[in-house]
């Protein structure tokens, strides 16, 4: 029935990608430095067929993976997540802590962000090393709230986490580490309880693209494996120069372990150029929070310095990448030019555009789109005398100076080694001392007992055959549209503008319609499952096709209904909150329409052993057949189309800081201004700190007396030419970049700092 033998032939590229599309199984991909983990994952969402968000522990990994944060996704506060209901918070700790419970009371997600978490099917994690068991859990409750499901992990979502757990390891605090002893072995995702649940599959990249010499592979391999050899620490040394030697060396970075280190070589070596500096200002627009900045705002140049590309270069010359250097020739205004390093060859800056973005559902398909709330425009470099082993990820050199004598994290020597693509470009400022070389025991158990590529087949056809139950039951269910008529009913009450003389009708008889359903799709489900328990290919198709044209057909009679009273109270005043509702149980609605154009073909393909699917023709059809729909309904009840608005902001429409400022000026508080806006408090906070910037608000307006000395204190700890990064990390995360950067203003206006 099942045509999966040809798996263990196929590369674990291929693997994984059949396990994404043909499973529900959660997967954790992984794989040694250079193996395509980031092309994996640039390439994911044109080779699968199911609806996807990409989240990542950190405002850069969001940037670089084309996603964005876990924590602006599902709302979640900074600091330790309890996975336990009857957790008080009597802890004696000084830490941040929060539970289910909390999360639902004092962080509730808007309609959107729900509507989202509703209609992915995979949720992609990348930079999973730095995603602590915790916050893992924390997402497994967001998506078990939003989609109404508690009994399979994360909602029945499938997760994609990936990473290599070999190189950057998850942070506790100090005032964390008891309380995450309490719940977990230690704070590796694996650890996550959710996770435990329904466990993973294992699958490991092994083809290396970055580097090609084995005698360099086996190496790398044997660090990461902490089992280096004599000779291996020999060839490290060989490589070993004096001080004199690296000062003659040119076109070379450094890759050093402190921050500290790194700012002082790129300091030093631009003070000695010659010449003025030149500062070049990034361009921000809309919401883009300093922690997300890709490459300095405010970046200082001279002719001579040395800098790095951050970007790779995506037209067809393909003249840099990700990790080149280039000595900057000459600068003239906004004209710089460079010499690349090892070709020499000029080239003329160009900058570049990241954009910060957030999941939204399209209104024209009902599906995931992404829209873009704030760009940062700046040159895609950095002074690159030096680096630190942990922003080097990612990276590629062809010659680098490695200076890991006092190398301090596990994994540290081999990440900066593996940076290189041979090891004649390998330059030791100091000898390697074999006891710096260490890598955490438990994640070379944890590989070893987990990492079992044999087994992979097998598993695979079991799992093969627990998806195709689970699409054919979950297709033919309408128990969750059911609930959420009954919930939208029960609410009725509470919503601001109702008049149940013209609603209450209609979500009453849209549930009854699904609810005279329920004995019919029961049957019907229990025959199917029977079918695929005695293996009757042809007739389990059959009935899946007529089956899927019979509810496609009584499910699009009620969208019309639902879609035709929601047109109709959008002309009602005050109905904000109820047509949110309405427009979560359309989105249901949708999403079932999707399962039941997919559920034939899927069926089928996945018996016959196919594993790649193109369901954008079904999509355009499905958005067809709802656009006439609901211009037929427009045009039925006298609607005019509204007209969109093209060109810039009209000078007496007020800004978005301005409605911020009007808001609170009301009364409302930074959180509820977030609510009703749906952004984040944290845009909110950076609305505010521009408001105290241009002297329109006094800071007192939303940081208290104590948070501005307890801000003022930190500040005079701190080193000169900080950054708000440096004291944010500095008061452990307690106060939002808005904040510091409002009381900073805030300071400066009242002469205590220049």
């Amino acid at each position: 029935m099942y045509t999966t033998d040809t798996l263990e032939e196929r590369d674990s590229m291929t693997s994984a990608i059949q396990f994404i599309n043909c499973t529900s199984s959660h997967i954790f991909l992984t794989g040694k430095a250079g193996t395509g983990k980031t092309t994996f994952l640039k390439n994911l969402a044109a080779r699968t067929h199911k609806q996807l968000t990409i989240v990542a522990p950190t405002g850069i990994a969001a940037l670089n993976a084309g996603g964005v944060t876990i924590h602006s996704q599902f709302l979640l506060p900074f600091g330790m997540f309890l996975p336990d209901k009857n957790a008080t918070f009597d802890l004696n700790h000084g830490g941040n802590f929060y539970t289910g419970h909390t999360l639902s009371q004092k962080h509730p997600m808007n309609s959107l962000r729900k509507q989202v978490l509703r209609s992915i099917d995979l949720l992609v994690i990348d930079e999973v090393s730095m995603l602590r068991a915790d916050l893992l859990d924390a997402i497994d409750y967001r998506m078990k709230a939003a989609r109404g499901n508690f009994s399979q992990s994360f909602g029945g979502v499938q997760l994609l986490l990936i990473g290599d757990l070999y190189q950057l390891p998850p942070v506790v605090k100090r005032d964390e580490e008891t309380i995450v002893k309490r719940y977990y072995n230690s704070a590796w995702f694996f650890e996550s309880k959710a996770l435990k649940q329904d466990g993973f599959v294992y699958i490991e990249l092994d083809k290396i693209f970055r580097q090609n010499d084995d005698v360099f592979i086996r190496l790398l391999n044997n660090l990461r494996n902490n089992h280096p050899t004599e000779a291996d620490i020999e060839e490290l040394n060989r490589h070993y120069k004096s001080a004199e030697e690296i000062r003659s060396l040119r076109e070379v970075i450094t890759l050093t372990t402190h921050n500290y280190k790194a700012d002082e070589l790129n300091a030093r070596a631009l003070s000695q150029l010659e010449g003025s500096a030149h500062v070049l200002h990034a361009t921000i627009e809309g919401d883009f929070p300093e922690s997300m900045f890709p490459v300095q705002q405010h970046l200082e140049l001279k002719v001579g310095a040395q800098i790095m590309f951050t970007k790779n270069d995506t037209s067809e010359e393909k003249v840099f990448f990700n990790g080149k250097l280039a000595t900057v020739k000459s600068i003239a205004g906004d004209e710089i030019k460079v010499e690349l390093a090892e070709s020499h060859l000029p080239y003329t800056l160009k900058k570049a555009i990241w954009e910060n973005k957030r999941y939204t559902i399209s209104a024209d398909t009902q599906e995931i789109d992404d829209e873009v709330i704030g760009t940062f425009e700046q040159y895609p470099i950095k002074l690159a005398w030096a680096i630190t082993v942990h922003k080097s990820q990612g990276l590629t050199f062809d010659k680098a100076i490695i200076d890991v004598g006092q190398a301090f994290a596990d994994g540290q020597v081999y990440v900066a080694l593996s940076r290189l693509r041979s090891i004649d470009g390998l330059i030791m400022r100091t000898r390697i001392d074999p006891e710096v070389i260490s890598t955490d025991k438990q994640i070379v158990a944890f590989t070893s007992e987990n990492n079992l590529p044999s087994a992979l087949p097998e598993k695979m056809k079991v799992k093969q055959r627990e998806y195709i139950r689970q699409l054919v039951s979950k297709t033919f269910d309408l128990e969750a549209l059911v609930k959420e008529c009954v919930y939208i009913q029960r609410g009725r009450k509470d919503l601001i503008g109702f008049e149940e003389d013209v609603a209450k009708p209609v979500v009453e008889q849209v549930g009854q319609s699904l609810l005279k359903e329920k004995e019919n799709t029961e049957k019907f489900r229990r025959q199917l499952l029977g079918l695929l328990d005695h293996e009757d290919t042809e007739q389990l198709l059959a009935r899946i096709k007529k089956g899927s044209e019979y509810y496609r057909n009584f499910l699009q009679q009620e969208v019309r209904v639902l879609l035709l009273h929601m047109e109709e109270t959008k002309q009602k005043k005050r109905m904000k909150t109820y047509l949110n509702s309405l427009s979560d149980l359309d989105q249901l609605f949708c999403k079932k329409l999707e399962e039941l154009d997919k559920s034939l073909y899927l069926t089928e393909s996945i018996l016959n052993g196919k594993h790649e699917f193109d369901f954008s023709s079904l999509t355009k059809q499905r958005a067809a057949v709802r656009s006439t729909m609901l211009e037929e309904i427009k045009n039925a009840i006298g609607v005019t189309p509204e007209k969109k608005k093209k060109g810039k902001k009209k000078k007496d429409e007020p800004s978005t800081y301005d409605v911020t400022l009007c808001m609170l000026e009301s009364g409302m508080t930074i959180e509820e201004i977030a609510k009703e806006r749906e952004l984040v408090p944290s845009t909110i906070e950076g609305h505010l700190a521009k408001a105290v910037e241009s002297g329109r608000i006094s800071i007192f307006k939303f940081v208290t007396p104590e948070e501005v000395l307890s801000i003022e204190k930190a500040l005079a700890g701190m080193p000169e030419d900080f950054t708000s990064k440096d004291l944010f990390e500095a008061l452990a995360g307690k106060f939002s970049y808005g904040k510091l950067r409002a009381v900073m203003t805030h300071i400066r206006a009242s002469g205590v700092i220049e």
